[in-house]
């Protein structure tokens, strides 16, 4: 069974590579993040850094089950965001909600609770579906994601502590 350092380490490489690419794909294919895209990066990055927290303080049964259960509520809240992401994006045109201001003037003009609840809600920015790979957006690759590091995290929070072996004579 791998130990929960090296589990907590491939999250965290994983979450850094989900970013790596959630950053090619803004800067070098100019696919500018939607404000459902953004919340979902911010829960990859709180996944991650629960991950990385996690190689360190995981020799501990309490700093690995904390980490653990830290992280996979991050992935499971994620997993919302990137539902509700794929839930809109598959909505006919006329149900889809209508675009609003950007978000960084939002951010300027409203108070910081309305501005993150148009961060987490999205709008009409968020239906448009930019790229496909075997039949799923990028937010229903995002979702697989998110469900497969929560089922991961989930693993960890509830495996069993080895013990150490006891010597019989």
């Amino acid at each position: 069974m791998p130990s929960s350092r090296l589990c907590f380490s491939a999250i965290a490489a994983f979450c850094l590579a989900a970013m790596v690419a959630a950053l090619i794909m803004q800067y070098q294919f100019d696919m500018e993040p939607c404000p459902l895209c953004i919340s979902q990066r911010i829960m990859m990055i709180l996944v991650g850094v629960s991950a990385l927290i996690g190689v360190f303080v995981s020799r501990s049964t309490l700093g690995r089950r904390l980490s653990a259960g830290i992280a996979a509520c991050f992935a499971l809240i994620g997993a919302g965001i990137a539902g509700r992401h794929v839930w809109i994006q598959n909505l006919p045109e006329d149900e889809v909600p209508l675009c609003g201001p950007g978000l960084a003037y939002t951010f300027e003009t409203r108070p910081l609770f309305d501005a993150l609840s148009v961060l987490f809600a999205g709008d009409g920015h968020c239906a448009d579906v930019h790229f496909h790979f075997l039949g799923l957006s990028i937010p229903g690759w995002t979702l697989v994601s998110f469900i497969a590091l929560a089922i991961a995290l989930l693993w960890l929070l509830f495996r069993p502590t080895p013990t150490a072996a006891v010597a019989t004579d």
